[in-house]
């Protein structure tokens, strides 16, 4: 598809969230260990293996890459025309 359009773009964001109502020390705990395995090599392989990169962070800077893909995915569709 690049080859053909320029500036092609394509991506799918996973992520771990938890109800608000979650204790901030237990999201903490949770994000401190997601983040440590991000670190295991088993890990990076297998994420490697599927073409993924794994952006390891708080909370905070997920929520931003989350406001970040909204705007962007939210212009491409404005730009497109596309209607409901």
């Amino acid at each position: 598809m690049a080859e053909s359009v320029p500036d092609y773009e394509a991506s799918a964001v996973t992520g771990i969230g938890v109800p608000e109502q979650i204790p901030k020390d237990i999201i903490d705990r949770l994000n401190r260990e997601i983040n440590a395995a991000f670190t295991d090599p088993a890990m990076k392989v297998r994420f490697a293996d599927t073409d993924g990169i794994v952006l390891p962070g708080s909370p905070a800077d997920f929520g931003r890459l989350m406001v970040a893909e909204t705007e962007k995915w939210a212009r491409v569709i404005e730009n497109s025309g596309l209607r409901r």
